[in-house]
């Protein structure tokens, strides 16, 4: 348990009420009891002030007057209920073992307080950097580097030659290096286009499950530092994710586009191949981008959803617009 003043010097914030308050974890204004601590990041979860039974609730400056129990004040709450959260449940240690069940080259170098698990295989000449923690099924071919306190989930794939740094955290069933879908039509015949790039990855980056990187055709896939990457997202061959970018769920990037520094792209956004996106660019969720964007900015596209029949009249609008644009050109030309 940590005391509220214990807390507050975490988070850089002050207390207001009873410091030596004991926390045992965190919740929800609507969950909590009186030994969580909570948190107001969203103006709308407000009305839960009054009847939460939280012993401690973070909260800004501006919002300390609705809460009349104890408090931590803070200049971003959601922030520091990150920090908290993670203080009041902390990784648990990984002992140093290799599990009997796990086949690894002699020609690889493994850290010697690694933790291996169950039916991990890996290849020659992989290196595994200290405290790193390999989960169960996972596979790492020939050539892989991966730096150190890494934590790779269960029934991962890492292909061979992958480049990755330290303090890498993988979710179950990424794939790492595998093809790019390279194909070239020889006279109404698909042929395969050899890939032969591979995989490089900074450090501090987080890969959501079932999320997959391709290798590159020639060169390399890059992924920059501090990159967070949701559940089941392609990037494909050549890609270039710049650093400090987050990028939600289901997206879709086709090959040899750069996407620069500290971007966030929305959920299910589709992106074309062969562009370039700005450092500071927001695209929100289901947006389709076809042509590069060169100045920082929030990005959109797509229909927010309707009923139905008021759906199909602005589809109705939609395909009479060219028609209305000829004829405002007609009239201001004059004629």
């Amino acid at each position: 348990m940590w005391s509220l003043e214990e807390i507050a010097q975490h988070v850089n914030g002050e207390v207001i009420g009873d410091d030596t308050w004991q926390v045992e974890g965190v919740a929800t204004l609507k969950t909590a009891e009186k030994r969580h601590i909570s948190f107001l990041a969203n103006s709308k979860y407000t009305k839960y002030l009054s009847s939460t039974k939280a012993g401690a609730v973070i909260i800004s400056k501006k919002m300390l007057s609705a809460i009349a129990g104890n408090a931590i004040v803070v200049d971003d709450p959601y922030i520091a209920y990150a920090m908290v959260a993670g203080l009041l449940n902390p990784e648990p240690d990984s002992e140093a073992m290799t599990a009997l069940t796990a086949v690894i080259s002699p020609k690889s170098k493994i850290a010697a307080n690694a933790n291996i698990g169950h039916h991990v295989v890996i290849g020659d000449n992989v290196f595994i950097g200290p405290n790193a923690v390999i989960g169960a099924g996972t596979v790492i071919e020939q050539g892989v580097s991966i730096g150190k306190n890494a934590r790779i989930s269960p029934n991962v794939t890492i292909c061979s030659h992958v480049k990755i740094g330290d303090n890498i955290i993988i979710h179950p069933g990424v794939v790492i290096g595998a093809d790019g879908f390279g194909i070239a039509n020889n006279k109404g015949k698909w042929i395969k286009v050899p890939q032969l790039g591979s995989v490089e990855i900074g450090d501090d980056v987080e890969i959501g499950a079932n999320t997959t990187i391709d290798c590159g055709a020639l060169e390399n896939t890059i992924i920059g530092n501090g990159v967070k990457l949701d559940n089941q997202i392609q990037i494909a061959h050549n890609d270039i994710i710049g650093d400090n970018t987050v990028i939600a769920g289901c997206v879709g990037i086709a090959g040899s586009t750069e996407i620069g520094q500290n971007c966030i792209i929305g959920g299910g956004v589709g992106i074309s191949g062969h562009l370039n996106i700005a450092d500071g660019v927001m695209i929100t969720g289901m947006t389709m981008v076809t042509k590069s964007i060169k100045e920082p900015g929030s990005y959109s596209s797509g229909i927010p959803a309707d009923t139905t029949s008021q759906w199909h009249k602005n589809v109705v609008r939609y395909r009479q617009l060219g028609k209305l644009s000829e004829r405002v050109k007609k009239l201001e030309r004059g004629n």
